[in-house]
């Protein structure tokens, strides 16, 4: 008999609501995936790593091509020098990158402060290795943090808080302030590290992205985790990346030689060309604001409340005057009779705290989203 670790783990919540629209044949919003072409240049870099046999195992840490890349992005982006050899690990994801920083710095007793809703991976990694999660509420309905709770919860066991920056699921965003709370909280507590979850950073709407890049202060103490599918509309490729200091970098990559040993070196040499042929990353925002815009505009005569959405590709949807069962039970019926599938977003806090809120994916083609805008304004 298995004594599971984590007993209270089921089937997450996309693969039910997928299920749910293929059976049904509804428009999946649900889950987080673009259903349009990736640019063709793209394509054909991965054509010549075949013809080239870039087929067997990468580096461990990734490829050095890759990683220079990155360095060089990074230096466009925030004006930050990062070094190769020592700061960027190249992983299966950024989940993977997330998993590998919990596991290689969290001890048993080690307390994490993460946010609810919060994305589904942070609470059963932490549980895994015997941490204890510290869950807090962004503030609803502008889902911002609340500073002086956090620092009520911070004590001499907390060992990490993780941030999520555009954020997933309800794409608010860091102000300069945020940046700011969160250097001095780290200033007052010396063993506090973060691990800032930043895979939405070409999807911000408002004002600039605040990375903990940007402050010395934070990049000293931080594991921060990126994401090429979502900026390059790759998801099913699993490709990121984690930049951290060296000393934070070398205990990553302890735990990343044997979890994965390395990513798929086919789609790093891909990935590396298209970055060394031009700031592609600038065109992802534009892109999306288009399909945020076109698909909030035509909802407004529905009897949903679009809510603010300053990043990512989701937008979130109060439905409390059509209305009163809870928002996973909505979710199922909104699937069911009116085809539209979408994400309850109870399912991301630990209490199931449920605002009469579903989350929508716009990362898709017009005539999807138009369709889906549609099938809305009828209910």
């Amino acid at each position: 008999m298995i004594k599971s670790k984590l007993p209270k783990v089921g089937t997450t919540i996309f693969s039910v609501m997928s299920a749910l629209a293929n059976e049904h044949g509804a428009v999946n919003l649900s889950q987080g995936f673009p259903d349009f072409p990736i640019d063709e240049r793209l394509k054909s870099y991965i054509v010549e790593a075949l013809d080239k046999n870039q087929v067997q195992y990468a580096p461990m840490p990734g490829r050095l091509d890759l990683r220079e890349a990155i360095c060089d992005k990074v230096q466009m982006q925030h004006g930050v020098s990062i070094d190769s050899n020592t700061e960027i690990t190249v992983t299966a994801g950024a989940t993977q990158a997330i998993y590998t920083a919990i596991t290689a710095i969290i001890n048993e007793g080690d307390e994490v402060i993460l946010f609810d809703p919060a994305y589904d991976c942070y609470d059963p990694t932490i549980r895994v290795n015997k941490g204890i999660p510290i869950h807090l509420k962004l503030v609803h309905p502008t889902y911002h943090i609340n500073w002086d709770e956090v620092r009520q919860k911070v004590n001499a066991n907390t060992k990490l808080i993780i941030t999520n920056n555009p954020h997933n699921p309800c794409g608010s965003v860091w102000t300069k302030e945020d940046l700011a709370e969160l250097e001095s909280l780290v200033q007052a507590n010396p063993q506090l590290m973060v691990l800032s979850d930043e895979v939405y950073e070409h999807i911000q709407y408002a004002d600039e992205h605040q990375s903990v890049l940007k402050s010395e202060i934070l990049r000293e103490r931080s594991f921060v985790t990126y994401s090429f599918g979502k900026s390059m509309h790759v998801t099913g490729w699993k490709l990121g990346y984690c930049i951290a200091p060296k000393n934070f970098t070398a205990e990553f990559r302890k735990v990343h030689q044997y979890l994965v040993f390395c990513a798929n070196n086919t789609m790093q040499y891909a990935v590396a060309k298209y970055l060394n042929t031009g700031q592609f990353w600038k065109d992802v925002m534009p892109m999306y604001r288009k399909k945020k815009d076109l698909f909030l505009n035509a909802i407004k005569a529905s009897r949903f409340k679009a809510l603010e959405c300053s990043g990512t590709y989701f937008c979130l949807l109060d439905y409390s005057d059509i209305s009163t069962l809870t928002d996973v039970e909505f979710a199922k019926e909104l699937t069911i009779k009116h085809g539209v599938a979408a994400i309850p977003v109870s399912v991301f806090y630990e209490d199931q705290t449920d605002h009469k809120v579903i989350r929508i994916c716009f990362a898709k083609q017009d005539e999807t989203l138009i369709k889906a805008a549609s099938l809305l304004c009828k209910i």
